[in-house]
């Protein structure tokens, strides 16, 4: 059976990574967090100082800086110039570093060239925001995911303080509907439905409900194919 690639793509704490991941290890296929990776790029601008809207001095740190994805068992690990980073990457001020070095085309074209890398074999379920638009524009299972601002802003709210960050709801909507609009609006790969998606609202969906809906999707491409 030809292995698949499925892409999975959404604004901000849409239930992407949750669905992706699980849908991934029930398929038995490898899961790509291509969000992350625009993190690890944010976490090392962060890190070093590096002007996150300077295009010139990111895309020289994009290309001197190793990216690298390893899947495990356990889950998927982001290994920043070789040291794993994971547990560091979903901060409100990486968030933001992400949604603005993440508009620079010179470091999407290398996060890009790896993330088609990782997938070129098939049996993979890649998520982000141009998966299925741009990185596998000819995917076999495209999915995107929605919800309404509220309740995104409600999940990621539960995420950060289950890792023990306390924020205020009205901020973390506030940097949800900011990273919305950049998202939207750059210049390079903006988040838009990719051509030949499947739309899943997911506001009144539980995370089972809507894996369950992604999986029938992929199913039924399975046994098509």
């Amino acid at each position: 059976m030809k292995k698949l690639v499925v892409t999975i793509d959404g604004p901000a704490a849409s239930g992407k990574s949750t669905t992706a991941r699980t849908v991934a290890k029930r398929i038995g296929y490898k899961y790509l967090d291509t969000g992350a990776m625009y993190r690890a790029i944010g976490l090392k601008a962060l890190r070093t100082g590096a002007d996150v809207k300077d295009e010139a001095a990111m895309a020289e740190l994009a290309r001197e800086t190793e990216v690298d994805v390893t899947m495990l068992a356990s889950g998927t690990r982001i290994l920043l110039d070789g040291a794993d980073v994971t547990d560091e990457l979903r901060s409100p001020d990486v968030s933001a570093a992400a949604s603005a070095v993440a508009a620079l085309g010179p470091v999407r074209e290398r996060m890009v060239e790896i993330q088609r890398a990782v997938g070129a074999e098939g049996g993979i379920v890649a998520e982000g925001r141009d998966i299925g638009s741009v990185v596998f524009p000819e995917a076999e299972v495209k999915i995107y995911l929605d919800a309404d601002l509220t309740t995104r802003a409600e999940r990621r709210k539960r995420e950060l303080n289950g890792k023990g960050t306390e924020v205020e709801l009205g901020k973390v909507e506030r940097d949800i509907r900011s990273r919305d609009k950049t998202d939207s609006n750059r210049r390079h790969s903006p988040l838009v439905v990719p051509e030949g998606a499947v739309i899943v609202d997911t506001t009144q969906l539980t995370i089972e409900e809507q894996i369950e809906e992604v999986l029938r999707e992929v199913r039924g491409r399975m046994q098509g194919s």
